[in-house]
């Protein structure tokens, strides 16, 4: 970024629905929704997406339906970013590499320059994931023009270990894509405004709508303030949800409430 340094991002979350099993289809819808959002009067300065936006929950036939080295993934994502000038966290997307499978974000600058890539690490068996995926094996922070960012994705916000980490490693603020089913929707508004007022970060977290099967995701796409207040969050339909990031407003609550000067970490893993 050139010029003056942004004391604001504006945020747009793309609470899709999305098609088990056909990859065109969602990248068709995703695109669309995407271009609605840039279009928008207030323009965003980053846009975030669900978790395995390409291929939904079709883990039977994920390893046809993968996309090879997320190829086909980042062009789009990169073409987009450049075209618009807007940041993208790429939610996640079923990647194929060699003969493995994992559940990936990708992260592009306004240049359309991937900056991150982070693989789940933390695998949901309920939904059998740990039989068709890979777990990614490393943290992910990435600057986001003004603020430091940390990735996440759905399950990993049951771990309150790695949100940590990544706040220690001065995240700023949690992206969490995800596809969040019925009937958990009270875990998981709890568990997003926990993250944000342990670890005074804003949390943006973006949800899927719709069914896949027998399953339903209703959507709440939310962002969260570092004292834990909801700026925004979305219904359970398809939609744009928008709002508004204040750069300097976690390392002021942090300066506030000192609860990372007050840590007694030697006592923690004993």
């Amino acid at each position: 970024m050139t010029g003056e340094a942004k004391e604001q991002l504006h945020i747009a979350l793309i609470q899709a629905d999305i098609e088990i099993g056909n990859v065109q289809a969602n990248m068709d819808n995703m695109l669309g929704m995407m271009e609605k959002a840039a279009a928008a009067y207030q323009k965003p300065d980053v846009i975030v997406l669900p978790e395995m936006w390409n291929t939904g929950y079709a883990l039977d036939r994920i390893q046809e339906l993968a996309d090879p080295m997320g190829q086909e993934t980042s062009s789009m994502l990169s073409e987009f970013a450049r075209k618009h000038r807007i940041q993208v966290v790429g939610g996640s997307v079923a990647e194929r590499i060699e003969d493995r499978i994992y559940n990936s974000m990708y992260v592009f600058n306004r240049n359309g320059e991937q900056i991150a890539k982070y693989s789940k690490i933390h695998l949901f068996r309920l939904m059998d994931e740990e039989k068709f995926l890979q777990a990614g094996q490393h943290t992910v922070t990435f600057d986001l023009e003004e603020m430091k960012a940390g990735a996440s994705i759905c399950y990993d916000i049951r771990f309150p270990e790695l949100s940590r980490t990544l706040a220690l490693g001065g995240a700023q603020v949690l992206f969490v894509p995800a596809e969040w089913p019925h009937p958990r929707l009270h875990h998981w508004r709890t568990l997003l405004i926990a993250r944000a007022i342990e670890n005074q970060m804003y949390v943006v977290a973006c949800n899927r709508v719709g069914t896949s099967g027998e399953t339903g995701f209703f959507g709440h796409s939310m962002i969260i303030d570092p004292w834990g207040e909801i700026i925004a969050e979305g219904d359970d339909r398809e939609m744009i949800v928008t709002g508004t990031l204040d750069c300097k407003l976690t390392d002021e609550v942090r300066g506030r409430i000192p609860v990372f000067e007050d840590r007694r970490p030697h006592l923690y893993f004993q």
